[in-house]
């Protein structure tokens, strides 16, 4: 078995130097056996025959090569290979018999007939025996992961080389879409067509495919994915070209596919102009700087350079991890970094900050954003987000803040529950404060789930295959919108320039993801199969119920009045609000309800407030009146 298991490692150039010499010496031996089977005695004048003897070799080994015998036939035995061997072996025998006439050497005549019939037999006893022995040899080597890298260039190859190394993985080719490369070898490893795919991973035994094209658009990279879906392997991936700064690839640089990746969406170019318009040389704030999209702000518009960047946040922890982040950037030059401890609903602070630091751009991303933990803390959900975005908002214009940009959420159009309806409050405090406050510009920017965020999907569904499953889905027919963290942040930014006041911009988030199929395509991507209603397969999905205040499909738009911007990720909304005075009495009104614990009398007077308002799961508040 370890003669075997070193044949199988041996590089491809070695195994067929191995393959010729066998059969060199094979067929020699064969045109021996032909005379001796021709005469019916083993004694008879061997020299006299040696010519043709040693011919036989000297024809067939150029006429294998040529017809592909030595190109990995021995993983593929098949009716095209029998017709490959009769095909080649007889055109064999025809030449040498014709060099034989031609030459007047001396062999039987009627050997060369015996010899032909017994070629056959050699080439086939052989190939098969050794496809034998090779996939006994597979079996036994099941310590080591049979992979394929898909993208046969430099990263490709910088891969093969770094795993190359690692004792528990072995390469067994490139698949390679470029058909100037299939057949051909790069460091004894055999570059296949996309086509071949399904057959290695039958023969060899591949588990793992992974994806090393870095440079492949996201649109591309999700055609490949979905091709790839129904085989039964786990696919990996190289991270984008943006991601790999060093110039080299390493094994650690490979991951698991990500649901960006699943998106398929193309990048595209960001506005410098736009960037920077709002933050160059400018003294900006950031609400909630240590959250998911807060930090990245963060993060951006460092890089452009402002003044004076504060970090206004009510987490401690997320406060120090963020400020020690940036601190470390190289991003971090002539900015003076504030980092300021505090609630959004603390009027004497964000007074003493706008006017301390002279404040003229905020990004206010502070607000409580997971569905069901407001269905169960309704007071301080609304506070927050409505009453918190209001009072940062009206400060910032008193104090003479030049640009107020909203981040906010699909789930503010048509809400089902009360952290969109408090989210759609907010939007309607700027929209009736740009009444009031000319010079602020106020800003709404829309948009829909962003990945990698505390509650994103994809890690939890990594963690329960991990597990061993089940994953748990609320409902077979759930949608959402997804877009990456960095893409979010840039176009809020970017939306943040646009407009002159009271408008409403809402990011183009692809198309919508059925949970219940990334679930399926999660799994089958790592490799697995997911359980049917017999049990047979490895991962369960179950369907939970949608949780309080869920929708099954998110919207961006409450009204089809939608115009483009300059920007094609970015689109206008025109929507109606109410003025300031109603708004503002509304809210003492709300304040009452909410310092009561009314909440039934909460949720009629948002169906009042918000349009499209329809809270379907009942009040489900910890602190209700009825508890139980």
């Amino acid at each position: 078995m370890r003669f075997i298991r070193e044949l199988i490692d041996l590089p491809r150039w070695s195994k067929r130097a191995v393959s010729v010499a066998i059969d060199t010496v094979g067929l020699m031996l064969v045109a021996v056996l032909a005379i001796w089977l021709r005469f019916g005695d083993t004694v008879f004048p061997v020299t006299d025959y040696a010519i043709a003897i040693l011919l036989l070799p000297l024809l067939a080994v150029p006429v294998f090569i040529m017809r592909g015998m030595y190109r990995a036939v021995i993983r593929y035995i098949g009716f095209r290979f029998a017709l490959t061997v009769f095909s080649s072996v007889t055109l064999v025998a025809l030449l040498w018999a014709t060099v034989i006439f031609m030459l007047g050497l001396k062999f039987p005549k009627s050997a060369i007939v015996i010899t032909w019939l017994l070629m056959l037999l050699l080439i086939a006893v052989s190939r098969i025996s050794m496809r034998w022995l090779l996939s006994e040899g597979l079996k036994g080597d099941v310590s080591r992961k049979r992979v394929v890298i898909y993208g046969a260039g430099s990263s490709g190859q910088q891969l093969l080389s770094a795993m190359v190394r690692i004792p528990g993985y072995k390469v067994m080719g490139f698949v390679d879409d470029n058909p100037t490369l299939k057949n051909h070898d790069l460091n004894s490893v055999r570059v296949y067509g996309r086509e071949d795919l399904a057959s290695l991973v039958e023969e060899y035994g591949v588990s793992d495919v992974f994806l090393a094209i870095p440079s492949l658009s996201g649109s591309r990279r999700k055609a490949i994915l979905e091709w790839l879906e129904p085989l039964p392997i786990k696919v990996s991936t190289l991270p984008g070209l943006d991601e790999i700064v060093s110039g080299k690839v390493s094994f650690a640089d490979v991951r698991e596919v990500e649901i960006e990746d699943l998106l398929g969406r193309d990048s595209v170019a960001p506005v410098e102009s736009l960037l920077t318009r709002c933050i160059a040389g400018k003294s900006v704030m950031i609400t909630g700087a240590g959250g998911s999209i807060g930090s990245e702000l963060c993060r951006q518009v460092l890089k452009h350079k402002p003044m004076i960047l504060v970090l206004f946040e009510l987490s401690e922890f997320a406060l120090y991890s963020i400020e020690q982040e940036l601190r470390g950037s190289a991003a971090l030059q002539d900015t003076q970094l504030i980092a300021i401890l505090g609630s959004v609903q603390d009027e004497l602070k964000l007074r003493r900050v706008y006017g301390l630091y002279g404040v003229e751009t905020v990004y206010h991303a502070a607000a409580y954003k997971h569905v069901p933990i407001v269905e169960h803390n309704i007071r301080e959900g609304i506070y927050n987000n409505a009453f918190g975005t209001h009072l940062t908002a009206k400060v910032a214009a008193e104090c003479g803040v030049k640009n107020f940009v909203l981040v906010s959420t699909d789930k503010a159009v048509r809400p089902t529950n009360v952290m969109g309806a408090s989210k759609r409050l907010a939007e309607m405090a700027l929209q009736a404060l740009q009444v009031e406050f000319k010079q602020t510009r106020f800003v709404m920017v829309r948009f829909g789930n962003v990945l990698g965020s505390s509650g994103s999907v994809i890690p939890l569904f990594r963690k329960q295959i991990a597990a061993g499953g089940p994953i748990t889905v609320t409902h077979k027919e759930i949608t959402r919108y997804f877009m990456t963290i960095p893409e979010a942040a840039s176009l809020v930014i970017q939306a943040g320039s646009m407009g002159v006041g009271g408008d409403v911009f809402v990011l183009d988030m692809g198309e919508p993801v059925k949970i219940d199929a990334l679930a399926r395509r999660v799994i089958k991507l790592s490799g697995l199969e997911v359980m049917d209603e017999s049990g047979q397969g490895d991962i369960e999905i179950q369907y939970t119920g949608l949780r309080p205040g869920e929708k099954l499909y998110e919207e961006l738009l409450i009204g089809d009045n939608v115009d483009g911007t300059d920007h094609p990720r970015i689109m206008k909304a025109h929507e109606d609000f109410i003025g300031y005075e109603a708004y503002t009495s509304a809210l003492i009104e709300l304040e009452d309800k909410l310092e009561h614990f009314e909440y039934e009398a909460v949720l009629v007077q948002l169906k009042a407030l918000v349009h499209g308002f329809n809270h379907t799961s009942g009040v489900v508040d910890y602190l209700r009146d009825e508890v139980g």
